[in-house]
Order: structure tokens, then C-alpha cells, then sequence
């Protein structure tokens, strides 16, 4: 039976080779803390919009997801909070804050899709926005995160 070389260590006795850190893969985490922040941020006046003037969206004809304007307002501005709280946390570097970011990201692209008949364009941009955050937390390992941010192993 072969021997398992101790954690840390290659099969030849030297240490594991660095992470191959890829400028891409950093500045994609920033870009989707980023984006986590404008996301939230865009989230906050779609729903401060909806509070303030319920006339402001016209509600769709017949749509099986209608809800009142008010309550759709509320729905933003705490999922807002929520995404930018998520992005705030990207910044800091620790694993959950990617899995998160990845979720509130999802979360945000279907609660977008259900409001599309109410606001189509500003959807369609957000939704964007949400697959690019999504694309770019993906991507981003924990061993990268221990060598840019001296995150625990």
C-alpha cells in the first residue's frame, strides 16, 4: 500500500507548490464586491421608488406573480440591504462571503425575473450584472484566497 506523503507536503518530499495567484481571478472578486455594492445599491432605489410613488411602476395586466407595488417596494430595499451587506463582506476575503455572494447574486437574478413585467430594462441590467457576479466568485478558490488575503487554510 503506498504511503500518503504528510500534509503540506509533495509526493517527492518538498513542500506544496504555491497557488498560481491570476491577476483575473483577484480583480474578479473585486469587481463583484463591487458589483455586490452597486446591485444593492440599485436594489434600494427600484424599491425606494415603488414606497414612495406607488404610481411610478404600472402593474402588468394579467401576471401570475403580481404582487402590490408597495410590497414589491419592500422587497427591494430589504434584498438592497441584504446584497450590500454580502458585498461589504467580499472585501474582508473569508469563504462563506463567496458562497454568499454567489447566493444573494442568485437570489437577486430570480427576484429580478419575477419584477421583469413591471420594469423590463432595469431587470434585464440587473440580471446581467448578478450572472457576471456569479461568473466572477465562481472562479476564485480558497488556496488563492490564503496567499491574497492570508486567509486560514
Amino acid at each position: 500500500m503506498d504511503e500518503q506523503p504528510p500534509a503540506g507536503q509533495t509526493p517527492g518530499g518538498g513542500p506544496d507548490p504555491e497557488p498560481e495567484v491570476r491577476p483575473l481571478v483577484v480583480e474578479g472578486v473585486v469587481l463583484a464586491a463591487c458589483l455586490l455594492l452597486i446591485i444593492g445599491a440599485y436594489h434600494t432605489i427600484m424599491g425606494l421608488a415603488a414606497v414612495i410613488d406607488e404610481k411610478f411602476y404600472v402593474p402588468p395586466g394579467d401576471y401570475a406573480y403580481r404582487l402590490d407595488i408597495m410590497a414589491w417596494g419592500w422587497v427591494h430595499v430589504g434584498l438592497g440591504v441584504i446584497v450590500v451587506a454580502a458585498g461589504l463582506n467580499l472585501f474582508r476575503g473569508p469563504r462563506w462571503a463567496r458562497v454568499v455572494g454567489i447566493a444573494v447574486a442568485s437570489l437577486s437574478a430570480v427576484q429580478n425575473f419575477l419584477f421583469t413585467p413591471y420594469y423590463a430594462v432595469w431587470s434585464v441590467l440587473v440580471i446581467a450584472l448578478d450572472v457576471l457576479v456569479i461568473w466572477s466568485l465562481a472562479g476564485y478558490g480558497h488556496q488563492v484566497a490564503h496567499k491574497v488575503y492570508g486567509a486560514p487554510l
